[in-house]
């Protein structure tokens, strides 16, 4: 940028805009990441107190982020957290057991969720109606309000969130990850885990249908989340950083007080 630039009105205000970004940019980051990562949350609540058209606007917003599946995700206000798939293997109220007793008309053959064997279209259509009837039924007085995003998901955003908290308390002592422990740690488990599962199911079907615990599908992604704000934060400050020192030195030239 020219010294010319930087005196002009526009110039000068854009160049001063993206100082002052520099010196502040964590806040800047964070106090929108917070209102994406509690959102999820207040739907649910949104829903508990009756205001369920805000709620089904949330609902909707987060849907290009998250498959939004009732059998992968946590519940506000009901009997149960969760309610995993009957093949997790877990004691609690399965997800097909919940639904058979409180939504039977949106959830005609059940059963037919495993679908371990699409041979036609027609069974691949009811399996694809039964996925679509877990994304879009948001729960009920019963079983609870759905999060809008699914347990990892959730995990990802809110460990990504706390991780860039406690960056901007010790930014100075954190160095970027290494990429290798990034990998090993942060995108192998969460990778293994989401393909083993998709593969199992249709037009793959590699082998038996599988589903994780919920407790796993939140470590999976909460690890995935926190070395994400371990690699990206401070790669962000060393960035931030550079841009201050060429705008001071700009500054300097230009005889601009900053």
């Amino acid at each position: 940028m020219t010294e010319h630039t930087d005196k002009s009105p526009w110039g000068l205000r854009l160049n001063k805009g993206l100082y002052w970004m520099t010196k502040h940019w964590l806040p800047v980051v964070l106090i929108p990441l917070a209102v994406f990562v509690s959102l999820p949350l207040a739907a649910p609540a949104l829903m508990e107190l009756g205001y369920t058209r805000t709620a089904n606007a949330i609902y909707w917003l987060y849907k290009p982020f998250c498959h939004q599946f009732g059998f992968r995700s946590f519940y506000l206000f009901g009997e149960q957290s969760v309610y995993p798939r009957a093949n997790t293997g877990t004691e609690l109220v399965t997800y097909e057991e919940i639904v058979t007793r409180t939504a039977m008309d949106s959830f005609d053959h059940i059963e037919n969720l495993y679908a371990s064997s699409a041979d036609t279209m027609t069974d691949l259509q009811s399996w694809a109606n039964l996925q679509w009837a877990a994304r879009a039924h948001v729960g009920n007085d019963v079983m609870g309000w759905k999060v809008t995003v699914c347990e990892r998901d959730i995990a990802i955003y809110w460990a990504l969130f706390l991780g860039g908290v406690l960056y901007g308390i010790f930014r100075r002592r954190i160095r970027p990850v290494p990429l290798w422990l990034w990998f090993f740690l942060g995108l192998g488990p969460i990778g293994i885990d989401g393909f083993s599962q998709l593969l199992s199911y249709p037009p793959f079907e590699f082998w038996e249908v599988r589903e994780t615990l919920p407790l796993f599908r939140v470590l999976t992604g909460a690890t995935f989340g926190f070395m994400n704000a371990w690699l990206g934060f401070p790669y962000l400050q060393m960035s931030f950083d550079e841009t201050r020192q060429e705008l001071e030195n700009k500054f300097r030239q230009a005889g601009v007080a900053f």
